[in-house]
């Protein structure tokens, strides 16, 4: 009866590989089964000095990619090991079922060699404990063969979760990275904007660009003091405020959401391009270190490097959460000055 019990377990066997995916959970891949470490993630651009990568986040970089690398090596001597089990798992089951057969043919005999007397009895008993005891080893060799499969399995599996995670945070970090170069590079652009000026005194450009109803002013920007261009088409409201990092007043024009913003004075465009607390911002060189800014813009209609006239379209009135508005200053060099007195307000 053991041998039919035995017989069974062996017919029982699955004939293909592929149920190991399903094996129980809670077995380890050669090594113990841990998600991957999780990496420290690098601060946002605003939390640190302005496109300044920190040695810390260079480390956290090299860290993660020896993740990377290391999971890239298990994977594929998972895969190697598993593809070579296959060819094994096959030849051994069908070697189990083959002694198998030969075990329940040997056991059906039962006691008819005791004709022969009792040394053939003996010999046939040996026979059958010997065929017993083979397919015993085949039938747990398969076994072993097929635990081992479903780790490499659940192991590959593992290998996959993990290396989402990784590349989520590599795909992360590098974008904070690209965050802080774009934030240096505007910096360096918004610093340089000031510190580029043209030459000054005889600064002259085409006045009423796109229909400007501007007249020009004699000499250079200090000149224009009181008479500049008001920057936005007729009456609107002002008030003096402040942004961030500056040292002095600006003026918040509010016009009507999309109102066409105007160059207040002939210049050329110093920088064009979203910055901090300006949102959208073109800065005007007009000369004689005399700039102005245009900030909160909704459109920004140049780039750097245009020459505008007098009451040239730079940009639209936008929005960055507080009302339709311009925000607007004169500066000379990098210092803010005052802006009413030069619109004559």
């Amino acid at each position: 009866m053991k041998s039919k019990a035995l017989f069974a377990t062996l017919l029982a066997l699955p004939l293909t590989f592929g149920a190991i995916v399903h094996a129980a959970p809670g077995e380890k891949l050669g090594k113990p089964e841990a998600p991957a470490d999780a990496v420290t993630m690098p601060p946002h651009p605003a939390m640190v000095a302005q496109g300044t990568e920190t040695g810390g986040q260079a480390l956290a970089l090299a860290a993660l990619d020896r993740k990377i690398a290391d999971l890239d090596a298990e994977e594929a001597s998972s895969k190697k090991e598993l593809s070579e089990l296959g060819p094994k798992l096959a030849e051994t089951h069908a070697r189990a079922l083959a002694r198998g057969r030969a075990f329940y043919k040997l056991s059906r005999a039962g006691m008819l060699p005791v004709g022969g007397g009792f040394e053939a009895l003996v010999s046939h008993a040996m026979r059958v404990e010997r065929a017993r005891r083979v397919l015993t080893n085949d039938l747990e060799e398969e076994k072993r063969l097929r635990s081992r499969g479903g780790d490499l399995a659940r192991g590959l599996e593992r290998v996959a979760r993990d290396r989402v995670s990784l590349a989520s945070q590599r795909n992360a970090m590098d974008a904070a990275r690209l965050a802080m170069a774009d934030e240096k590079r505007r910096q360096m652009a918004f610093d340089s904007a000031f510190t580029q000026s043209s030459s000054g005194g005889g600064y002259v450009a085409v006045y009423g660009g796109n229909g400007a109803s501007a007249e020009p002013v004699a000499g250079g920007f200090a000149s224009a003091r009181g008479r500049l261009l008001f920057p936005v088409a007729g009456r609107a409201e002002t008030r003096q405020a402040h942004r961030e990092g500056t040292d002095g007043p600006g003026l918040e024009v509010r016009a009507a959401l999309g109102t066409a913003v105007r160059a207040v004075f002939a210049g050329r465009v110093a920088f064009a391009d979203r910055y901090g607390a300006y949102g959208k911002l073109v800065i005007l060189d007009h000369g004689e270190h005399y700039y102005s800014v245009s900030g909160n813009l909704g459109a920004v209609d140049v780039k750097v490097g245009d020459e505008v006239g007098a009451g040239e379209r730079i940009g639209t009135v936008g929005d960055e959460g507080h009302g339709a508005m311009l925000y607007f200053e004169v500066r000379r060099g990098t210092e803010t000055i005052p802006a009413a007195p030069w619109l004559g307000l």
